[in-house]
């Protein structure tokens, strides 16, 4: 009778804990998340951030067929440090802002690599150029609240991005996109 009673608590003391693990996250709080890449420029680390975004979020750690997000980035929000960079950067030679002013990631598919370390796999269209990206994506849970941290490194040649006396090696083809995006659990 108590082998029956161990067995059965033990179950149910997994079912539990099997439940406090699983996390819903649908919606991102815009406030707190933080979009920032780092580039080389002349062999000197650069760093800069994009301002406004939108994201949506879908995550439910037990249903990842479920996830879906999407990212729009305001790519005239950009801040590369300084006025003449910021000035540059909006140009047809780099995002042309004026035909494209939205940067846009949208998932296709979720995979867990290990606990709480996922891939998601997406569309990124940049620059009117639409490519397939995969992102290292770690979610950080805390209380009553969820990061997700991400990088992914872009080819900047491979969007156009750069172009004409912008297309030699003074900026590195390799553009370090990092996130954070915070969403409360649901």
């Amino acid at each position: 009778m108590r082998a029956r009673f161990t067995a059965a608590a033990l179950f149910a003391c997994l079912c539990v804990m099997s439940a406090a693990q699983a996390a819903e996250y649908t919606r991102v709080n815009t406030t707190a998340s933080q979009i920032s890449f780092t580039y080389n420029q002349m062999g000197a680390l650069m760093y800069g951030t994009f301002g406004k975004f939108d994201a949506t979020l879908q995550f439910d750690s037990d249903n990842l067929a479920g996830a879906h997000t999407t990212l729009h980035i305001d790519l005239n929000s950009i801040d590369a440090g300084s006025t003449d960079a910021n000035t540059e950067l909006v140009k047809p030679a780099w995002f042309d802002t004026q035909r494209f002013p939205v940067a846009v990631f949208e998932s296709s598919r979720f995979t867990r690599v290990i606990d709480n370390h996922y891939l998601i796999a997406g569309q990124l269209t940049l620059k009117g150029i639409t490519r397939e990206v995969q992102v290292p994506v770690e979610l950080k849970p805390g209380s009553a609240i969820g990061i997700f941290d991400g990088e992914l490194v872009l080819k900047r040649d491979q969007f156009g991005l750069g172009a004409g006396e912008w297309a030699d090696t003074v900026v590195s083809n390799d553009i370090a996109i990092k996130f954070k995006v915070v969403a409360p659990q649901q």
